[in-house]
């Protein structure tokens, strides 16, 4: 068997968290050839997580949220290309075209364009918001305060945690959300139910069961939100938190295979030389059996790395297995798991209880222990409920009932 020969150009897609830890990662592997990083903001690479929280209370500046120093970015020796974007891959040819008409040829690529925000039809009026980027988080922050009122429509992690941080500014918030509970799809009924009434305490107006049928206006201007039951409530801004849509568009005429992301194998290639990372990678993780695409910070890197160690060793490349890990904090809460949690069979309270407010939460998926979720715990609760999941521990061997718990057990579905 030949060995592969080293690539001369990689051009990593996405000035992204994933694209960074591609980069960075190709160094720290000892590549010394040309590396293109395009991104189609004019930022250096920064962290979206504080953009709902940090940046948006206020307690952290722009700045603050940058992933490295200038320093530390030109000592990658880059060829940093911010402010445009990849408008068409051709995998024949190896070459990327950007929107300033450059063609980039390369040895490899890594696809990290990340997702962008899914859309409701009146979503360009004054007034109406998304949250994606930095500007998007500027824009809200300089909304909000007391007096003012916000409705947030969309009760997921994001919607979530803007409110949380709208709450904190003094901001009247309606959050609306079409299913019976927030999150209950993900992390199940009975902690779906608990976050709601933390939402209720903080004076949040959650209306759940409910769908948003129009935005009304005034001179033009967002005044107002009508719900599926005819009430209209006020408004001074709305967030539309309603979900992602990756960043594909640009290879529909790739020959990539496509769906809901970039599909790839266990090693995050999508063809030979193309691999992808982040939000935008569909991948089959070998781990749990099943393809999965994590729009979670940790995934971003950590696919980054892997999938620049892999296009640097195809010859002999390593599965990405991880254990997905998330976080989200709302109202003070600190809410952490690690896992595949959607899909899950049955939840139950491993530790602590729902009413206190301090619980870990088991999920089973088949037999297989497929997820932790705790709030209020230790962090080395969680972490011991990981090894078990890495370990693709047998459920009945790690979950037994307990007294403590039998009052707190979750849904069996």
């Amino acid at each position: 068997m030949t060995t592969a020969r080293p690539p001369r150009r990689i051009v990593i897609a996405g000035a992204s968290a994933a694209g960074l830890a591609a980069a960075e990662t190709l160094r720290r592997e000892g590549y010394d050839g040309a590396i293109s990083l395009v991104g189609r903001e004019p930022h250096h690479p920064y962290d979206r997580p504080p953009l709902s929280k940090q940046v948006l209370s206020g307690d952290w500046d722009a700045e603050r949220a940058t992933l490295r120093p200038a320093a530390d970015l030109a000592a990658l020796d880059l060829d940093l290309r911010l402010g445009t974007t990849a408008t068409a891959l051709s995998t024949e040819r190896r070459v990327v075209t950007l929107s300033d008409g450059t063609e980039l040829d390369y040895d490899g690529l890594v696809v990290a364009t990340g997702v962008r925000p899914r859309r409701l039809p009146q979503c360009g009026l004054p007034g109406v918001h998304v949250l994606r980027d930095l500007e998007d988080a500027l824009a809200l922050r300089d909304r909000l305060g007391p007096g003012r009122r916000l409705v947030v429509v969309g009760a997921g992690f994001l919607g979530a945690e803007v409110a949380s941080s709208a709450r904190a500014l003094g901001t009247r918030v309606t959050l609306v959300e079409p299913a019976p509970l927030p999150l209950a799809h993900a992390v199940g009924h009975d902690v779906g139910a608990h976050l709601a009434r933390v939402h209720r305490d903080h004076g949040v107006d959650l209306r759940t069961g409910i769908k948003v049928d129009e935005f009304v206006t005034e001179a033009a201007r967002v005044t107002g939100v009508r719900l599926s039951d005819g009430t209209v409530v006020p408004a001074d801004d709305v967030l539309v938190a309603i979900g992602s849509e990756p960043n594909t568009e640009w290879l529909a005429d790739s020959g990539l295979h496509l769906a809901d992301g970039v599909v790839c194998d266990q090693y995050s290639a999508a063809a030979p030389g193309v691999y992808a990372a982040g939000d935008v990678a569909r991948w089959h993780n070998p781990l749990f059996g099943t393809s999965m695409r994590v729009e979670h910070r940790t995934n971003a890197a950590e696919q980054g790395m892997a999938a620049a160690r892999n296009l640097l060793r195809p010859d002999a490349p390593g599965p990405f297995a991880p254990v997905p890990y998330f976080w989200s904090d709302q109202h003070g809460l600190k809410i952490q798991a690690y896992g595949h949690l959607r899909g899950h069979d049955e939840a139950r309270v491993v530790a602590g209880a729902l009413p206190e407010g301090r619980f870990l939460v088991a999920y089973r998926t088949g037999t297989a222990l497929t997820g932790a979720l705790a709030i209020g715990m230790p962090p080395k609760e969680l972490r011991r409920w990981r090894t078990a999941i890495a370990a693709r521990a047998d459920w009945h061997a790690e979950v037994t009932p307990s007294a403590s718990a039998a009052d707190s057990l979750a849904e069996r579905s």
